[in-house]
């Protein structure tokens, strides 16, 4: 073999030797090896100066702390993080055993080890010759502190060297005690548990500055594998886990073999104690604004769980309070079962949201939020948008008479009906809009156009397609659907004198260093005219009074809106159920909305139609809570009732002036004939006494 290799590489010299000595390919593979230091340290250093880790013990300190609407604290979001403690009270027993297991050379290291990393690659190199897919370590705690702050967990030779580089700057800006500090506040013990702090309560039920012997190798032990040794689930791989830790201390003459071997006759000692450190008191509103800063702000959720930002929002805590006991009344929930529901209580005229609910039942983080995700058929509550309000803008008015026969439109003899196919002779518009009928609203977006409610639609932020595009679109019949946030947010146009208040969550963000990296602007867009909103109200008071809405009226309050009921379709369908309910009421500060119906109605699912019987009850008791809790700004126009009674009461009073007039006319009249008689007679009497006179004489 040896004379095999031999021949090879004499022929490899004869071959390639001349090749090398003529292009003197040494030097070249020097400056080659050079050149590739010289830009490893250039990016490095780049990396290590352009990322600042000024911020880094703040960030791990803090918690994303979330604000409402009157910077006042409404609770905060933990990621991967436990209660942060500092050096001085964690127990020096889990901190001797963590060094001697993880880094030795800690406190006399610049932040990286060259034996170590020469250690990790050759070791690495040899497992892959092996064929096995595993990776040595090497990274000194500084380097795994940085890799988890700041890095991926790929095993890149690229986060290598990155993180190598940060490392020193990280070694640079803090001190040993802080940088280990740091390590153990954020490291990762099993169970969902993250910090030293929370998981000594974990698994013993101590602080971290009463942690033993014992229980701190056990802990030390875990920071290879917290899955692999957790003691709750593989006590046996924990206990001989733990004991291999303290042969480490031995080996760094922090115990005896004596001492060592006394505690690796206890037991594990660990048992699973409650630990909760969440102070996610709002979670659908908390999941809105995560959703935000990411889509909108383009901030990653890794840095908003573990960046310690502090977020300014719309919310008001005693709406958003109010709302989720009232998802937890089940009096207010007359469908029952698996049935859900979604809120949005929103200012009219910022747009910010106060309060938002999103589900029944369990919450799971960044799950479906109904109130903002989920979207449905808006059924009837599309109706002002997308039919009246365009129509007041061309021509028509209140009292428009519309039909409401049975009666088909375009080439393909589109045939809607009413509720329980109800028909009449021509109504006025508001009497459409406070009932809900569906063929006066087919047919004024046929007079209009399909384009003109197509496009108020669009203006209004709701998400048509091009397939929406048709008479359909009058009642609430769109392919994709609708959200409660986005109907909220149009309905703001009508409580706003015409202008639509963009919705939003968060008005400012600041990150750990107090930089404000989010200044939010509030956004309006003009949808119509003052005076095209003032009559709308006028005309959606009557859905609360007189109509569809009437069992939610709020007891006290005035409000204006729409409801909206999406009825079964195909087998099953009767007058009876429906799949959507939806209830819209709005004053001059806020815009409440309301949904009820289930997730799926593929197994025959269905709700009733009326709603006094599905989101009525929560709504009149949202509404009757939110209200006060306004400015209860006073509408500045009259329900059309109210116009129509004043007009005929003027008409009555004026039939009885008249009347009066002329009474009082035919009085006078009366008087004076009276007069001009009694005058005569006077005048008779006197001349035949005159007469008898000169007769007598």
């Amino acid at each position: 073999m040896m004379e095999r290799i031999k021949s090879a590489l004499a022929w490899i010299n004869r071959k390639i030797g001349p090749f090398w000595t003529r292009f003197q390919l040494t030097r070249w593979l020097i400056v080659a090896f050079l050149a590739l230091i010289f830009v490893i340290s250039a990016v490095g250093t780049f990396e290590a100066k352009t990322t600042d880790v000024s911020d880094l013990k703040a960030r791990l300190q803090s918690s994303t702390e979330i604000y409402d609407v009157d910077d006042k604290k409404a609770g905060s979001i933990a990621g991967q993080k436990g209660t942060y403690v500092q050096f001085n009270n964690i127990s020096s027993n889990v901190v001797n055993a963590v060094l001697a297991t993880e880094d030795r050379n800690f406190y006399h290291e610049p932040g990286f080890s060259v034996t170590g990393m020469a250690r990790g690659a050759l070791t690495t190199i040899w497992y892959r010759i092996r064929g096995i897919n595993a990776s040595a370590g090497g990274s000194t705690l500084t380097q795994q502190l940085v890799k988890n702050a700041f890095l991926t967990q790929n095993q890149t030779i690229t986060r290598k060297i990155r993180e190598l580089f940060l490392a020193v700057q990280v070694e640079k800006e803090y001190s040993k005690h802080d940088i280990l500090a740091m390590y153990l506040n954020n490291a990762y013990f099993g169970h969902g548990v993250w910090g030293v702090q929370d998981a000594a309560e974990k698994y013993f039920g101590v602080d971290a500055s009463q942690l033993s012997v014992n229980q701190g190798a056990m802990l030390a032990g875990m920071l290879q594998s917290p899955n692999g040794y957790d003691p709750l689930t593989y006590p046996k791989n924990a206990i001989n886990r733990r004991n291999q830790v303290l042969q480490n201390l031995v080996n760094d003459k922090k115990l005896t073999q004596a001492q060592a071997d006394t505690y690796a006759s206890y037991e594990i000692g660990a048992a699973d104690h409650d630990v909760n450190n969440s102070n996610y008191n709002y979670p659908y509103f908390f999941d809105a604004v995560i959703n935000e800063a990411i889509s909108k702000y383009d901030l990653k959720e890794d840095d908003i769980l573990n960046d310690g930002y502090k977020i300014y929002t719309t919310m008001d805590q005693t709406d958003q309070t109010n709302l989720q006991d009232d998802y937890e009344d089940e009096s207010l929930n007359p469908v029952g079962g698996d049935s859900q529901a979604a809120s949005v209580v929103m200012d009219a005229k910022t747009g910010g949201v106060r309060a938002v609910v999103g589900g029944r039942g369990e919450h799971n983080f960044r799950d479906l939020n109904r109130a903002t995700q989920m979207y449905r058929s808006p059924g009837s509550t599309i109706k002002p948008i997308v039919d009246y309000a365009p129509s007041l803008s061309r021509g028509f008015s209140y009292d428009s008479e519309l039909k409401n026969e049975q009666m088909s439109f375009g080439t393909n003899g589109y045939s809607p009906s009413n509720y329980n196919n109800y028909t009449s002779a021509d109504v006025p518009m508001y009497v459409a809009l406070e009932n809900s009928y569906n063929i006066p609203a087919v047919w004024l977006l046929d007079q209009l156009g399909v384009s003109v409610g197509y496009n108020a639609g669009l203006k209004a932020g709701l998400p048509l397609t091009k397939s929406d595009k048709n008479l359909a679109l009058a009642i609430g019949g769109v392919k994709k659907g609708v959200t409660p946030l986005q109907m909220t947010q149009a309905y703001t146009s009508f409580a706003n004198g015409g202008e639509m208040s963009q919705a939003h969550f968060i008005t400012k963000i600041v990150d750990a260093s107090g930089k404000v990296i989010v200044q939010a602007k509030q956004k309006h867009t003009r949808l119509w005219s003052k005076k095209v909103a003032n009559e709308m109200t006028s005309m959606m008071f009557g859905t609360y009074t007189n109509g569809t809405g009437k069992s939610a009226d709020p007891y006290g309050y005035d409000v204006a809106g729409k409801t909206g009921t999406t009825e079964v379709t195909g087998d099953g369908s009767t007058a009876m159920n429906a799949t959507d309910s939806w209830a819209i009421a709005y004053t001059p500060d806020v815009v409440v909305t309301t949904w009820t119906g289930y997730d799926s109605n593929a197994n025959g699912e269905s709700i009733p139609a009326y709603l006094s019987a599905t989101a009525g009850p929560l709504m009149k008791t949202t509404l009757e809570q939110v209200i006060p809790n306004t400015e209860q700004t006073q509408f500045d126009v009259k329900s059309v009732r109210q116009k129509i009674s004043a007009a005929d009461d003027g008409a009555s009073n004026s039939s009885d002036g008249v009347s009066n007039t002329i009474n009082s006319i035919g009085d006078e009249v009366k008087q004076g004939a009276e007069k001009a008689w009694n005058n005569v007679k006077d005048g008779a009497k006197a001349a035949w006494s005159g007469i008898r006179n000169i007769l007598g004489n």
